[in-house]
């Protein structure tokens, strides 16, 4: 019997839960974190994909402001963008992540 519930998308594990965290949702938490639309300790978990395709919207507005190149980003945002995907590529290779292969290998 059905109960009338429809069942949507899976809500985003979040980063931290991520595959390797360098997933197309996981760069989407990294950047909202760069550009300080997230803080830190929010990496989006349980959020629906309503929700995590909205924060997407926003980054890919701001990416748009610097031609989506992380060499326009003014100093600050550069060296952030630095630190926080040189942290994420370190945490994803101990989780076996080999930048060589695509997101589903």
């Amino acid at each position: 019997m059905n109960s009338g519930k429809t069942r949507g998308a899976d809500p985003y594990v979040g980063f931290h839960q991520d595959k390797h965290g360098l997933t197309q949702l996981g760069r989407v938490v990294l950047d909202a974190w760069i550009f300080g639309f997230l803080p830190e300790d929010e990496d989006c978990r349980n959020w629906d994909l309503g929700r995590m395709q909205a924060l997407m919207d926003r980054v890919d507005t701001e990416w748009d402001r610097y031609g989506n190149l992380p060499s326009r980003l003014p100093e600050a945002l550069r060296s952030r963008h630095a630190e926080v995907y040189e942290k994420a590529r370190a945490e994803a290779r101990a989780k076996g992540w080999d930048p060589e292969l695509g997101d589903d290998d």
